[in-house]
């Protein structure tokens, strides 16, 4: 098929959406499909407010319209419902072409921790933007469930995957002589981190990433260790090194970090919210609790393979078959 992906989140951004695009399309181009991307590195951008790193298209609609025009695709994907998510979706209506949309982030809840916008109206917004998406794509079951709570249509079930083959546990690893706990993601008021840091924890607490917060929780939490933004190639080093992987967000949808640190053999501990509770299970690979120091201590009893076991039924390959599905059935349709 040739495939049209939409996405408004592209490099040079690192995060959940531009690395689920990514592997996705790899394994399409692998079984031969063609996918075409629209991205914002070819629209006049913006900063996005509250969060710079993120730039946005600047009224793509003309844009989007010059680049659909003349072009067939066998499928349309709108992974983002930010200003080229929103322009290639009214463009598709118009024109009465089927289309698939993503909810990779629960942005209601965001919105409101950066600004208080209650989420009844981030979610009337939601419900306007996937109302004719014949379906969309949702990474776990308790996500699915609170789409259809709130009545947003037709949510059906993508997985995400890990690279199992580059995320190893090194099999010369040496034991801490202090506790590691390791967080990586984006350094944002959404992600809560402040529930991690806070914590009386014997040993070091190491943090990866970068975002908004980064300098005010540098100088809130003197003891911890602030790595900065690291590539993925120095991810695997970073994941083994650590005793515990500590997520302390309540508003993922899924967390491939989780599969990430699991696949290096590092056991998690989190808050039993979404995307834990589905991306761990009933596995034992990590240890979910509201108080998140009893769910360090009971990770730190996990072994190491449990995590790396788990980690490994997680397959990029099976989630592209899932996507391919799901588009062959709008196809046929």
């Amino acid at each position: 098929m040739k495939i049209l992906v939409v996405s408004d989140a592209w490099y040079p951004q690192i995060n959940g959406v531009v690395n689920t695009i990514t592997r996705t399309t790899t394994c399409l181009e692998a079984l031969g499909h063609q996918v075409i991307m629209l991205t914002p590195d070819k629209f006049k951008t913006v900063p996005c407010p509250t969060y710079p790193e993120i730039r946005l298209s600047v009224f793509p609609k003309k844009g989007v319209k010059n680049f659909l025009d003349n072009q067939y695709f066998d499928a349309i994907h709108i992974a983002t419902e930010g200003p080229l998510g929103i322009a290639t979706r009214n463009y598709a209506i118009k024109k009465k072409l089927k289309f698939t949309t993503a909810f990779h982030t629960k942005f209601p809840d965001y919105i409101k921790a950066r600004i208080g916008l209650p989420v009844s109206i981030s979610y009337a917004f939601l419900r306007w933007f996937h109302k004719y998406s014949d379906a969309v794509l949702a990474p776990t079951a308790s996500i699915i469930k609170e789409l259809k709570y709130y009545r947003i249509a037709n949510p059906v079930y993508w997985p995400r995957g890990v690279e199992t083959e580059f995320f190893i546990p090194f099999s010369d690893r040496k034991h801490n002589k202090e506790l590691v706990y390791l967080y990586v993601g984006r350094i944002a008021v959404e992600k809560n981190i402040e529930a991690f840091l806070s914590l009386d924890l014997e040993g070091r607490k190491i943090v990866v990433g970068k975002g908004p917060l980064l300098s005010k929780l540098k100088s809130a939490y003197p003891e911890a260790i602030f790595l900065g933004e690291k590539s993925k190639g120095e991810l695997p080093e970073i994941y083994n090194s650590a005793d515990v992987f500590v997520f302390p967000s309540r508003t993922d949808t899924f967390g491939l970090v989780l599969l990430e640190a699991m696949a290096c053999g590092v056991p998690v501990a989190a808050f039993p919210v979404a995307a834990p509770i589905d991306v761990i299970g009933d596995s034992r690979a990590g240890f979910l609790s509201e108080d998140l120091s009893d769910a360090v201590k009971g990770a730190l009893k996990i072994p190491r393979e449990v995590a790396r076991t788990h980690a490994k039924s997680y397959s990029w390959k099976e989630a592209t078959r899932l996507f391919l599905q799901h588009h062959a059935e709008i196809k046929t349709n």
